[in-house]
């Protein structure tokens, strides 16, 4: 750094942000997350390619 960013620095002030509160009366216990991909390309040459996909995501 140089002495003039230093000085910009100085001038500055931070302060904390206030802590987060958790969302009450909520309880997660089981988060399942699935990602499904497939792809298919039969043949060779000038071929047709075909291809899926799927997520899932499932809280109890």
């Amino acid at each position: 750094m140089t002495d003039h960013s230093l000085a910009l620095l100085d001038g500055e002030s931070a302060e904390l942000l206030p802590t987060r509160q958790a969302l009450g009366g909520i309880t997660i216990n089981n988060i399942v997350a699935v990602n499904l991909a497939i792809a298919v390309n039969a043949g060779g040459w000038h071929s047709n390619a075909i291809a899926l996909a799927n997520q899932w995501i499932g809280v109890r």
